[in-house]
């Protein structure tokens, strides 16, 4: 997998955007999604609802990602 973010697009109200993530975070946030049988721009316009200003999407992102499969440990 490769180590450096990987800029991938995104739906958000509409507009078209960019978001870069490591490609570990792109594959859960992708498993997440199934799991909740959602696509993918759904689930990241959530992720964006919910973040406060001072977020950015990438850092919410990896945060929500982080907190789901934390959530699943026992």
């Amino acid at each position: 997998m490769n180590k450096r973010p990987v800029k991938h697009s995104v739906t958000l109200k509409g507009h078209r955007t960019s978001v870069s993530l490591e490609d570990e975070f792109w594959f859960e946030l992708r498993a997440i999604a199934a799991e909740k049988d959602m696509p993918i721009n759904a689930l990241v316009a959530h992720i964006d609802a919910e973040r406060g200003l001072e977020t950015g999407l990438a850092s919410a992102i990896r945060l929500f990602v982080l907190r789901t499969l934390k959530d699943r440990l026992p």
